[in-house]
């Protein structure tokens, strides 16, 4: 049974031929006739409870349920948000904002930097705030600052307010006792965006199919995942008994990493989600178990095409890395009772090659095959390891 809804001249031609049935006579073809006029006004009503009744079937799915706020009867809801509340994962994670431990250089040994002193990045026009006053009593002297607002009018949260050691950032008006320029030393805490709609809506579905067990693998990923920037844990039973070790892997925005590899206050994030929910009481990890949270590793594959032959020979090219690259970031390890079908933690040849051959075949071309190597070993089949994901080193033509 179809679904689809029609058209507006669809449902006005048929009021019209039914009209047309019931009157036993012909309706005038002139567009401003009155039976005509009135079969398109009724057909727009049709149409709007079509797409209501439409949009709501649709919220009936968390695969198809809209995030974005509607008003009804004076009510204001979001049906994703309200599926995400009724499984018991809350509202999307929101964004965070980055902490930096700065040092300062003291000009004069005297008096206090105060608390909400204003800093500035040039290059970015993120403004930072001291937390906490600071005694000016030795030639350099450490402060924590908070990335507080930005010149989109973002508060300051996300990604933009992370910086590298050894970064500058100036005190935006001159203070008394202190250089105007200050080094970052370190991040304490990082900046990350606010979750997306699609990794909320999967974090849902898994909350679905993995319900909580009390303690279960499913428990700790579901707790890990909570973390600003984290996108994938995955758990494992210690090898020292009474022990869980979590791995994560981050985004890339967040961790400012090409792999994923998460920060050290993403890994302490991780450890305090599992340990505390969202009212900051010690109800999830069980007393007995001690976690310990690892980031994933990244293991690089060479892949070398011989022999293609095509008529466009650079587009080709770049879908291939493109479909290979693709084929690498979705494999991740294989976790029996936590992963869901089919298995994604094989790399092999034949899969590759498959890859390869629909691009090819789809321009007209030809290949001679593939070659799959690891640290220059060729390998026919690979099954990823603990905490283990893939990444295409490189693509290569020969």
């Amino acid at each position: 049974m179809s679904l689809d809804t029609p058209t507006t001249k669809e449902i006005s031609d048929n009021i019209i031929a039914q009209l047309e049935a019931s009157l036993n006579q012909t309706i005038p073809l002139l567009p401003k006739s009155f039976m005509r006029v009135l079969s398109k006004a009724i057909a727009g009503v049709f149409i709007l409870l079509y797409k209501y009744a439409g949009f709501i079937f649709l919220q009936m799915f968390v695969q198809t349920a809209s995030i974005k706020d509607t008003v009804v009867l004076g009510v204001t809801v979001s049906p994703l948000k309200f599926w995400g509340r009724l499984i018991g994962i809350g509202d999307p994670v929101p964004a965070t904002n980055a902490e930096l431990l700065i040092d300062i250089t003291v000009e004069t040994q005297a008096g206090v930097l105060p608390s909400g002193s204003p800093l500035i990045r040039s290059d970015t026009g993120v403004t930072y705030l001291t937390i906490g006053a600071v005694a000016l009593n030795a030639a350099t002297v450490q402060a924590v600052a908070r990335a507080a607002s930005d010149q989109t009018g973002g508060g300051g949260s996300g990604v933009i307010g992370n910086l590298e050691p050894g970064d500058i950032i100036s005190f935006a008006n001159p203070l008394p006792n202190v250089a105007r320029n200050t080094v970052v030393t370190s991040q304490v805490g990082t900046g990350a965006n606010a979750e997306s709609t699609d990794a909320y809506r999967q974090r849902i579905i898994d909350r679905f199919q993995k319900r909580p067990q009390g303690g279960a693998y499913a428990d700790y990923e579901q707790w890990g995942e909570e973390a600003a920037g984290v996108i994938n844990v995955y758990p494992y039973t210690s090898d020292c008994p009474g022990q869980v070790d979590v791995y994560c892997e981050a985004t890339v925005a967040s961790s400012g990493d090409p792999d994923g590899i998460p920060s050290s206050a993403q890994l302490q994030a991780v450890l305090d989600s599992i340990e505390f929910d969202e009212n900051g009481l010690a109800t999830r990890r069980p007393a007995n178990a001690l976690a310990n949270a690892f980031p994933i590793t990244r293991t690089g594959f060479d892949v070398k095409v011989a022999g293609l032959i095509t008529d466009n020979l650079a587009q080709v090219q770049a879908g291939i890395e493109s479909g290979v690259t693709e084929y690498f970031l979705g494999r991740e390890p294989y976790i029996i009772g936590l992963s869901i079908p089919p298995r994604r933690d094989r790399i092999t040849e034949s899969a590759l090659g498959g890859i390869v051959e629909d691009i090819v075949s789809a321009s007209g071309g030809v290949f001679a095959g593939i070659v799959l190597t690891l640290l220059t070993e060729p390998v026919t089949i690979y099954t990823l390891g603990i905490g283990e994901k893939a990444k295409a080193e490189s693509v290569v033509f020969v």
